[in-house]
């Protein structure tokens, strides 16, 4: 009973933080041509605070935070993955994308979920008609959400057509890197493996960002500073361990039902305070969307029912005979 509560308390944390996580990111970089945060830099920023302070606060505790160099290498693929690559595809997109529109860009992810543990790595998913019948519908809304940015391919139309064709591909590196930190079997605290991935990344992306310049480019004021603090308290701390702890004790299907959730978080945010549209396309988009999710995932999760009742029937079958 105490572990159902821990995990519907972490599904919460996830579903509603991360929501409010895209209008954050938007408020920390601003849009494009505003005085504001760059992408990687304000990711240096976040993750490195978020990280150290978080290592720092459990060895304080009693935690312990060292770990093995083979230990050390999978967290740092992981983080980099998460957070120095999808974290800053979205940081950048957000510049050009409504906070909503990405929100529902990136609401794919279980889709790529599927793929990579399919395709890329030894697996026990197969693709069924339920499943090509998801995916396909995905591929469809995701045409349906940037076919304004179609339909006008010069200028601010241009662009808004490259970032948002980035996303999807920034949540294919999103949905390796959580692929990978339920694959890996590792005895590390979910939690202590948060800071390490949060650090890691940290450092990444200030040596990148230095390599670029940003710090030339950035003005901090106290609404941008506002915006990291709170994504470094609830994206990060909150939002993001609660993934990690998620991704351990929970099937990976069930863990992605955040995709579901997010995206409405992320509208509504954005039309109430950025006053971002909702239109015609946004809402048939976000209905076959999160349509095209909820039907692979609840393919995966009859497949993975069915998987379990055969083989308790094989285990039946070996059982010996009682007299």
């Amino acid at each position: 009973m105490r572990h159902s509560y821990k995990v519907v308390l972490a599904f919460a944390l996830v579903y509603v933080f991360w929501g409010s996580t895209y209008l954050g990111i938007q408020e920390a970089v601003g849009k494009a041509g505003e005085p504001g945060v760059p992408p990687m830099l304000m990711a240096a920023t976040r993750f490195t605070i978020a990280g150290v302070l978080m290592l720092a606060f459990l060895a304080l505790r009693g935690r312990n935070i060292r770990m093995a160099r083979r230990d050390f290498v999978q967290q740092g693929i992981i983080g980099v993955l998460l957070l120095s690559i999808a974290n800053v595809v979205l940081a950048w997109a957000e510049q050009w994308v409504p906070t909503g529109l990405a929100a529902l860009l990136v609401s794919i992810t279980p889709l790529w979920f599927l793929v990579l543990e399919t395709w890329v790595l030894p697996g026990e998913h197969r693709f069924s008609g339920r499943t090509l019948a998801g995916l396909s519908l995905g591929i469809v809304g995701i045409v349906i959400l940037i076919w304004p940015e179609l339909r006008h391919t010069s200028g601010i139309g241009a662009k808004e057509l490259f970032a948002s064709l980035m996303l999807p591909l920034g949540s294919v590196c999103w949905a390796l890197g959580s692929v990978l930190s339920k694959r890996w079997k590792t005895t590390v605290d979910p939690f202590v493996a948060s800071g390490w991935q949060m650090a890691i990344a940290g450092v990444v992306n200030i040596v990148v960002a230095l390599a670029l310049g940003e710090q030339h480019q950035a003005t901090y004021s106290l609404h941008r500073w506002a915006a990291i603090i709170y994504l470094v308290i609830f994206g990060s701390w909150v939002g993001f361990t609660a993934y990690i702890w998620l991704l351990k004790h929970v099937p990976t299907p069930k863990v992605t039902t955040y995709a579901y959730v997010n995206p409405v978080v992320a509208v509504f945010l954005g039309w109430l305070i950025l006053h971002e549209q909702i239109t015609g396309y946004i809402l048939a988009g976000t209905v076959i969307v999160v349509g095209s999710v909820a039907l692979v995932s609840g393919a995966q999760n009859v497949k993975r029912e069915a998987d379990k009742a055969a083989s308790s029937n094989e285990l039946a079958k070996c059982e010996p005979a009682s007299d």
